[in-house]
């Protein structure tokens, strides 16, 4: 079944054609470097475009990477700067998701954009996993607020 869901994400809607512009516009941004942690969460968001259907996007914190504390300051610093741009971008994803739920053949690509909202908020700090490793985070969050309301 994910396969046939990013058959039909690349194909019909060119869901490719995104994923190389975010990548493109990640490059641009990291080479810049003044707004490398933007550029370096687009470049990871196209590694989950190119393949939307078997992976997630969480947040590096999720997956405790330890990050030198001044690049984590810098990047809390421009994630404050991009915020109304990422509103913007996450107003028109929602926009398009309901458009696309309008055709059955539409629903695959809405549901790869309204996975992406919470990246078109804050791509700062995010990292491309595949879907197991996201739905194992989820299961361990779970069992910490189990544990936590049994005792």
């Amino acid at each position: 079944m994910k396969t046939l869901g990013n058959i039909l994400w690349h194909f019909p809607f060119f869901g490719f054609i995104s994923a190389i512009f975010a990548f493109l516009f990640g490059t641009i941004l990291t080479l810049t470097v003044v707004a490398a942690p933007i550029g370096l969460g687009l470049i990871q968001y196209s590694k989950f475009l190119f393949w939307p259907f078997g992976n997630a996007m969480v947040s590096k914190a999720d997956l405790n990477i330890e990050q030198n504390k001044y690049w984590a300051i810098y990047s809390k610093i421009v994630m404050i700067l991009y915020f109304p741009l990422g509103l913007i971008c996450t107003i028109c994803g929602v926009i398009q998701v309901a458009c696309l739920f309008c055709s059955i053949i539409g629903i695959p690509s809405a549901i790869v954009v309204a996975k992406s909202l919470g990246t078109y908020l804050n791509p700062v700090n995010k990292k491309c996993v595949p879907a197991a490793v996201a739905d194992e985070l989820e299961k361990r969050d779970a069992q910490k607020k189990v544990d936590q309301y049994l005792n």
